[in-house]
């Protein structure tokens, strides 16, 4: 992204906003270790609103990087508000993207949800199933993660600068353990969820020997009942085989694994509203 380079979709240098929602705000966080790649954004855009890193705010701005998921009515009327406003909405991490951790509380039923966690407190205090910020309103473009995959990051920033489209990857992580020739963690007798997880990391978990967890989100063609059966099955191939006599894993507890960050189905109950004109 050279210093000087036009930028053609806005016709000027566009001023940038971050906002955050239910989450842990770590995606914002790991932005700021993008360093002198961030050095280089910044070149392009103008910061006005990123409570991580500057105490001045602004309601005026083009483009708007959203993390975390919807979990309040007050939510979904502030996350309308900033759609009406950005000409580019991005949301920023799994949470915003696909719901992630927080979604875990979909399980139960709100009153009991507020009751485990506030206890006699609770009484004030209100939320609702939560669910991810495209839930709710289009975006434009979406980056995967918890935290968010900083290449990916980079690769969106440049495209929505230049006007390109981007579509997040939508193959399993083992397809990138393959093209790196990476040795399964499955070899290794560790059960991992790459078979079924949406790739775009560069298989960074598995680089270092790990299992991937799945933060990015199923992938849209996900087998999971294929995932249960190879986990749970007598007859499999050896190296599946060495893997169930080891972790002598159950279908519900094959399900928790991939309900961490997935808890399917993905909850739409309230589609995305069109802007008011």
């Amino acid at each position: 992204m050279p210093q000087e380079a036009p930028i053609p979709r806005f016709g000027h240098k566009p001023q940038v906003a971050f906002f955050d929602f239910a989450c842990c705000e770590g995606c914002q966080l790991s932005v700021l270790q993008l360093e002198e790649k961030l050095l280089e954004i910044l070149g392009h855009v103008d910061v006005v609103t990123w409570r991580e890193a500057m105490t001045e705010t602004s309601s005026e701005y083009d483009i708007a990087f959203c993390e975390g998921s919807i979990t309040t009515e007050e939510d979904i009327e502030r996350i309308r508000a900033i759609r009406k406003q950005a000409e580019v909405l991005v949301t920023l991490g799994s949470c915003a993207s696909g719901g992630c951790h927080n979604e875990l509380k979909n399980q139960w039923s709100m009153d009991e949800v507020l009751g485990v966690v506030y206890g006699d407190d609770a009484g004030g205090i209100s939320t609702i199933p939560s669910r991810p910020i495209s839930a709710v309103v289009d975006v434009d473009y979406q980056t995967f993660g918890c935290p968010v995959s900083l290449p990916e990051f980079v690769t969106v920033v440049s495209c929505m600068l230049t006007g390109q489209h981007y579509e997040p990857p939508n193959q399993p992580v083992c397809v990138e353990c393959k093209l790196n020739d990476y040795v399964c963690v499955y070899e290794k007798g560790e059960v991992c969820l790459g078979p079924v997880t949406r790739c775009g990391c560069n298989a960074i978990c598995t680089s270092f020997g790990h299992a991937c967890q799945g933060c990015r989100g199923l992938m849209d063609s996900a087998n999971l009942p294929a995932m249960l059966k190879a986990l749970t099955r007598e007859e499999a191939h050896s190296i599946m085989r060495m893997v169930v006599e080891r972790h002598s894993l159950t279908e519900d507890e094959i399900a928790a694994k991939l309900r961490i960050y997935n808890n399917w189905p993905e909850l739409r109950m309230e589609e995305a509203q069109p802007d008011d004109d």
